[in-house]
């Protein structure tokens, strides 16, 4: 079995290339499912977020790794043409090194930010109930969210509250000429990310939000929690005449503001100013949109240049998280390779214990006048000679688990107890 993570991010692709290969939650059920199918994907988790795009699967019988799950990428999303080159891939330790730093927030585009670890619960989650990892992924995505915690724990990169939503809000304020307590806010979108970026503009003092979503429902609730107001989305442009800065995290599959409602906006506004964040893949407003004058519209990819004012302090905490994620990947490897064993052990030690049920009975059988308390004292007495004669072949097997040898301890064992017939 072969451990290996297919993937794009910030790093790799632009947010055009992300947002084309993007899963919503209910298109990750569904992509789940599907992947599950395949003979040669034994488990599989799919992460999906604003940032990244990512499936780890356990490989079984698989020559091209790479280009299998390519393949299986192209048939996920029904995509003619794949650029390799916006992919990046790794597999066995690269695999699980990749993900443990994803777990850290090492490999986000805003370094240490929190979301990334409540966002990798819930796809390992979502895996897990759809029935689609076993042993290998339970333990690897276990431990990935344990690294995670440890990380944020034992280092300082969380100390500064930033992620993606409050980077937005800082861009923002640099953004105006006014200061921000002073700003009308006009959020779409009613999720996780709309909630951070109204949690973050309260704590800077803004005081009049505006929320906007398809369920207004979501909207009202959203809204009252920062004591602004809820806006039914087909009016929102009404409102957007009022808003100093426009943000937006939907999660819709279309934009949500088009040129048209732009030069309606603007119009509206008479020359006055706005600055619009789009923080949603797929991307809410088109980007045509930051053509228009008197708008001044940044995308999730324009967070690159604001996350480098703190990156100094960010990496120097993240410097201390390596020997953290390189303990944690050695001890992980330990267990695996284990796993790779304990077949072997497991069928060994039935057979012994079948074979000492049996001659026990069979004594017993002979000896029908002894005593309860001589017939756990012999029960006892063939159980520790079992134990101790399994021990040191056990333990050297284990020890030759994941090298060269394997295989062979393997062959032995199997033909010396005649396991395969029996087991």
């Amino acid at each position: 079995m072969k451990l290996v993570v297919l993937g794009l991010n910030h790093r790799s692709a632009a947010v055009e290339v992300r947002e084309r290969f993007s899963f919503d939650k209910d298109e990750v059920a569904s992509a789940l499912n599907r992947l599950y199918e395949f003979d040669c994907v034994a488990e599989c988790v799919i992460l999906s977020t604003c940032n990244r795009t990512e499936i780890y699967a356990a490989l079984e019988g698989v020559e091209f790794p790479k280009e299998y799950m390519l393949a299986v990428l192209k048939d996920l999303k029904g995509a003619d043409h794949i650029d390799e080159d916006a992919f990046f891939f790794y597999e066995e330790r690269d695999c699980i090194e990749h993900l443990f730093r994803v777990s850290a927030s090492l490999d986000s585009l805003v370094l240490g930010e929190g979301q990334i670890l409540s966002q990798l619960k819930g796809a390992y989650i979502q895996a897990y109930s759809a029935g689609c990892t076993g042993t290998i992924f339970n333990i690897l995505f276990q431990r990935a969210i344990s690294v995670g915690k440890k990380v944020r724990t034992n280092t300082g990169i969380a100390n500064t509250p930033v992620s993606v939503s409050y980077t937005a809000v800082n861009l923002a304020e640099d953004s105006l000429d006014k200061p921000l307590p002073e700003a009308t806010v006009l959020i779409l979108g009613a999720g996780t990310m709309s909630e951070l970026t109204a949690t973050h503009l309260q704590a800077k003092g803004v005081k009049t939000i505006f929320v906007s979503n398809r369920t207004f429902t979501k909207a009202e609730a959203l809204a009252e929690r920062f004591n602004g107001k809820a806006v039914k989305l087909d009016h929102f442009v009404d409102y957007a005449k009022d808003a100093d800065i426009l943000i937006t995290s939907t999660g819709a599959p279309h934009y949500i503001i088009t040129e048209r409602e732009a030069k309606k906006i603007t119009s509206l506004r008479k020359g006055e100013p706005i600055v619009m964040i789009d923080i949603a893949v797929p991307r809410d407003i088109d980007p045509g949109v930051a053509d228009m004058e008197g708008i001044y519209l940044f995308n999730i990819d324009s967070l690159e240049s604001v996350v480098e004012e703190n990156k100094a302090q960010r990496e120097e905490e993240a410097r201390r998280a390596e020997p953290i994620i390189h303990d944690a990947i050695e001890e992980l490897l330990d267990k695996l390779s284990y796993l790779t064993v304990r077949p072997m052990m497991a069928l060994l030690t039935e057979k012994a214990e079948r074979i000492r049920r049996r001659e026990l009975h069979r004594a017993l059988a002979k000896l029908p006048d002894i005593s309860y308390k001589e017939r756990r004292i012999m029960d006892s007495m063939s159980r520790m000679i079992i134990r101790k004669m399994l021990r040191e072949p056990m333990i050297h097997f284990n020890e030759i688990a994941g090298t060269e040898e394997e295989g062979l301890y393997w062959d032995l064992f199997k033909d010396m107890f005649n396991l395969e017939k029996e087991g």
